[in-house]
């Protein structure tokens, strides 16, 4: 049977499949039934051009109305305001307060390296001068230099945009190369270098105030962000490492997906970060009001992780997918 042929024998059967799938959920019960069985018959006609008629076109055109009328038979499901509630007020709060203790773990080695570092660039001329050269690092640390311009140089919202996908993609690599745990460690040295680098050259340059206005008000919840990425991340790989008293797979499992819970709320919170730096950082307020805004942020932060977090797990809940709370596996004898 040629294309032309098929068509023509047919096309009023994909017109109607057509129009059927266009008014998915507002169908009577035999309209229903009407469209599985011309989705039935569609698929049919679908086979036999590709594999007798050779028309391009024709398969194209078949593809589209198959894959159209399947998806108005099945539906396509979307999220509920229950299931938006449920992740923001049980779900990811609860698989923020199950992994605090390495993201806190990680907060407490990141600033100690920090300050370690800043401390020793801010007191040793020779560490400076092996940073950078004496005009850059007067140029960088000058009032209106290149650290402060950095802040103000471009539209609001584009660097709101450059500065949240930047931080996203730094979380992002956190948590998936976190199952190896010393890409994590390197991450986390090399962002805690530079900023250590550029606070003791401020420092240096009695100019440590400055540098704190401009790092606080956006740093503080940005960087929360990525250090329970980054522990998270690590918390994984230690699973991985032991698994304890569950099989090493399900383990896995389970700690991956809170690992996927994590990087969808944590791309909100450096949403968040991302409009406090572009928007609050290089604004025209006092330097306690930046760092106010930066604060109240930051407590928010902590108190809807290690507060509404616990009252989620007290709850019940694990941070975990719904449906996936580990009924569903066969059990596992514990260890003797």
């Amino acid at each position: 049977m040629d294309s032309e042929t098929l068509a023509a024998a047919h096309r009023e059967q994909w017109q109607r499949l057509a129009e059927l799938s266009r008014r998915a959920g507002r169908l009577t019960g035999s309209e229903a039934d009407e469209l599985v069985a011309l989705y039935q018959q569609a698929t049919t006609h679908l086979s036999i051009a590709r594999t007798t008629t050779h028309d391009p076109r024709l398969v194209d055109e078949l593809t589209m109305l198959v894959t159209r009328a399947r998806s108005a038979i099945t539906g396509t499901p979307a999220p509920s305001w229950h299931a938006i509630t449920r992740f923001a007020t049980c779900t990811f709060p609860a698989a923020l307060y199950r992994t605090r203790a390495w993201w806190i773990a990680t907060t407490a080695a990141f600033l100690a390296m920090t300050v370690l570092i800043a401390t020793w660039v801010a007191r040793d001329p020779a560490v400076r001068a092996a940073v950078a050269a004496p005009e850059e690092i007067r140029e960088l640390t000058r009032p209106g230099g290149d650290f402060e311009s950095y802040y103000s140089t471009h539209p609001a919202a584009s660097f709101a945009a450059q500065v949240w996908t930047n931080n996203a993609y730094i979380a992002a690599a956190s948590l998936i190369v976190g199952i190896l745990i010393v890409p994590v460690v390197y991450i986390l040295f090399i962002n805690a270098a530079n900023v250590a680098v550029a606070a003791g050259l401020m420092s240096a340059a009695d100019r440590l105030d400055v540098f704190l206005g401009l790092i606080l008000p956006h740093g503080l919840l940005e960087l929360s962000a990525v250090f329970v990425a980054a522990g998270a991340g690590m918390r994984l790989g230690w699973t991985l490492i032991d698994p304890g008293p569950r099989a090493r797979g399900r383990a896995l499992a389970e700690e991956g997906r809170v690992v996927a819970i994590l990087a969808l709320g944590l791309a909100l919170v450096l949403l968040v970060s991302g409009l406090i730096e572009a928007v609050v950082t290089p604004s025209g307020l006092g330097t306690p009001a930046r760092i106010g805004i930066g604060v109240v942020a930051e407590v928010a932060f902590l108190a809807y992780a290690l507060v509404i977090g616990r009252n989620a797990v007290a709850r019940g809940s694990i941070g975990d997918l719904p449906g996936q709370s580990g009924h569903n596996h066969a059990p596992v004898s514990a260890p003797a």
